[in-house]
């Protein structure tokens, strides 16, 4: 008898043959549907997954040897059973040839269909161990402290994060927002002698300036207005361990000195209190800006900047490694199917084509936005090309239409990418002239002078 509820579908041209099976799979507790010959069935199997299929060797139209060998052209996966008229033995022995799992003659026992049917789901369940266990492997090859990717920059990447992981040295994380350079902080505590100690991480741009100096550090009672008692900052907190400042170009400058401080001295001060507690924690700092620059602006302090900047790692945005997109794409499928109970097998790939040419200004988070809102859309096995996002698409259709011409002249090809692509960053960046530039890797001048050249001095701010 069947526990997991496993979906049957019946292949027979005979009425009372098909409301029979139905019936008895139906109180051995599987999900079944009936159909009267091939071509219905290969209909079915098209639309929705099946595990097991049970056909008649001879139906009108597409037969049951037919319907096998459309199975095994479409790479369908589901395990069929034949059944046979008694004397045709041969055409069930044809039928296990061309891929068929088993066959039972007719007429038969209630008690063979059974039997035949838990040895079938028997080897079932062995194959999605078997397949599971494959998959998993393969994933722990193409993942590293749960960051995926085997591109060459991303294999850089990893080597640095194993190289810096074993001593105590600051190390500063660059890279675009959503590329995740949280991971990157992650993988370098958990190699670390420190894994089993405290990972403490906070966003220096998410806290106001009038409490960020008290998060970090703590304070005393009574040593302003709302403090009530005593509180331990998040150095206290982390020590022994990791304290992960995310957007460090984000403190003020006033806390850059003390930050400054703590690096170099191993103590800290709460608000309020006279007396220096001494901590022993790794710093792990991540920007999105270029703290040179914001140096050379006089918005960062360039003493802090060098005792930061011991060690970097540049986390390269995705579309700088294409080549991990089906990887993350896969990956985020299996997360998001294990979270959502939902059996979604991949994308289509017209779909995986235009999501490899699109270029990703939201990185690695915006992929895995996409994925989750395609598999939540979905009414197939596939997120296909039409559910993608419109911004996608429209992507897309300008690289199509750029294109789709017959100009061959370089220079003028060059001017049209190069229009598309400023157009697209001052979009991302809501028309913030400095951060496009940035994400563009060009001077702010210089992209003054093309948005004139081009025309786009009113992009991305509408």
């Amino acid at each position: 008898m069947s526990d997991d509820k496993l979906r049957v579908l019946i292949v027979d041209d005979e009425e009372d043959l098909r409301h029979m099976l139905s019936m008895l799979l139906k109180r051995e507790n599987y999900i079944v549907k009936a159909v009267e010959n091939g071509e219905s069935a290969l209909k079915e199997l098209l639309t929705r997954e099946f595990d097991l299929v049970l056909t008649d060797v001879r139906m009108p139209k597409i037969g049951g040897l037919e319907l096998l060998d459309e199975i095994a052209k479409r790479d369908i996966q589901t395990t069929v059973i034949v059944m046979s008229a008694f004397g045709n033995r041969d055409l069930a022995i044809q039928a296990i040839k061309r891929g068929a799992y088993d066959y039972i003659d007719k007429p038969f026992k209630k008690d063979e269909v059974l039997l035949t049917l838990e040895k079938a789901v028997e080897r079932l369940h062995l194959k999605r161990e078997n397949e599971e266990l494959r998959r998993s492997q393969e994933s722990d090859s193409l993942t590293f402290q749960n960051i995926v990717g085997q591109s060459p920059l991303m294999l850089d990447v990893f080597e640095t994060i194993e190289k810096v992981a074993g001593f105590k040295s600051t190390v500063l994380i660059n890279g675009e927002s959503g590329t995740g350079k949280e991971l990157v902080a992650r993988a370098i505590h958990q190699l670390s002698p420190r894994k089993d100690k405290p990972w403490v991480a906070v966003n220096c741009g998410a806290i106001p300036e009038t409490l960020l100096e008290s998060e970090l550090f703590g304070h005393v009672k009574g040593a302003f207005t709302d403090a009530t008692a005593d509180k331990n900052g998040l150095f206290l907190e982390a020590d022994g361990g990791t304290l992960f400042l995310d957007e460090i170009g984000e403190l003020p400058l006033a806390l850059q000195v003390k930050l400054l401080r703590v690096l170099q001295e191993n103590e800290i001060r709460r608000v309020g209190e006279n007396q220096a507690s001494k901590v022993d924690v790794r710093v792990i700092a991540a920007s999105l800006k270029d703290l040179q620059e914001e140096v050379d602006a006089g918005n960062f302090r360039e003493d802090l900047f060098y005792r930061l900047n011991v060690i970097s790692i540049t986390v390269p945005p995705l579309r700088k490694r294409k080549d991990d997109i089906p990887l993350l794409i896969e990956h985020f499928i299996k997360v998001q199917n294990e979270r959502m109970g939902t059996r979604v097998a991949g994308v289509s790939p017209e779909a995986l084509q235009i999501m490899i040419e699109y270029p990703w200004p939201g990185n690695v988070r915006e992929l895995q936005n996409c994925i989750e809102r395609g598999m939540v859309l979905t009414s197939t096995d596939e997120i296909e090309e039409s559910i993608l996002p419109e911004r996608i698409l429209e992507s897309t259709d300008e690289l199509k239409q750029l294109f789709a011409g017959d100009e061959m002249s370089i220079k003028k090809m060059s001017a049209s990418l190069e229009r598309i692509l400023i157009k697209r960053a001052l979009e991302k960046t809501k028309g913030n002239r400095t951060n496009a530039a940035k994400l563009l890797e060009i001077s702010h001048r210089a992209l003054l002078y093309k948005i004139k050249d081009y025309g786009l001095e009113t992009a991305g701010m509408e």
